[in-house]
């Protein structure tokens, strides 16, 4: 599992927060975590550049994990 935690990401012009999701995290559906951690951006769109985002401590699984995920049977289907 990753942890981000303490971080800031400086944001280049025409990033997004799911493109620094994507980035950051592997995966965009990590934005809101993110928007929530940087509630005085979330008016923005797409970033001007230079904005400073504080990247919160999210666990990820990793591909191992999710394999793990993948090869357990659902109860209700036992």
């Amino acid at each position: 599992m990753i942890q981000w935690s303490g971080y800031e990401y400086h944001c280049a012009s025409g990033e997004s927060f799911d493109s620094v999701a994507m980035g950051i995290y592997g995966d965009e559906k990590y934005a809101a975590d993110l928007m929530n951690a940087n509630p005085d951006e979330c008016g923005k769109f797409v970033f001007f550049g230079g904005e400073v985002l504080q990247l919160p401590a999210l666990d990820i699984p990793t591909r191992s994990d999710e394999a793990a995920l993948a090869n357990t049977i659902a109860p209700w289907r036992m």
